[in-house]
């Protein structure tokens, strides 16, 4: 049986995007960390860890994979992320109904904010 144990995401700037994704998902670092890689795992310690790869790359868009945050407070959780750094991405196919809204992150890595009780 396999199950995620982290999802790994590449950035340029590995303090700015632990710093962003941290205060995001309220997660820690592992108590190891070095200059390229950092992983960040659930406070509770329950869910899959966050991994950032300090590895240059080129944001793709549309991305090939992407995040969706669940959330019972869909507006205040979106305002609370612009906050931190995230930004509002348009999409001319999102459905007007859509239980999601889109963001991305301070470099570009898009993820989307998901309404449950929709």
């Amino acid at each position: 049986m396999l199950r995620i144990g982290s999802i790994v995401l590449r950035v340029d700037d590995l303090e700015r995007q632990t710093e962003f994704w941290a205060a995001a998902l309220d997660y820690v670092p592992r108590d190891q960390t070095s200059d390229d890689f950092v992983l960040l795992r659930p406070r509770d310690g329950v869910g899959p860890s966050l991994s950032l790869d300090n590895v240059p790359s080129k944001v793709q868009i549309p991305p090939r994979l992407h995040l969706d945050l669940f959330t019972d407070d869909q507006a205040g959780e979106v305002e609370r992320l612009k906050v931190l750094g995230a930004t509002a991405v348009h999409w001319d196919k999102r459905p007007p109904d859509a239980d999601y809204i889109i963001l991305a992150d301070p470099e570009g890595n898009r993820f989307c904010v998901v309404d449950i009780t929709a």
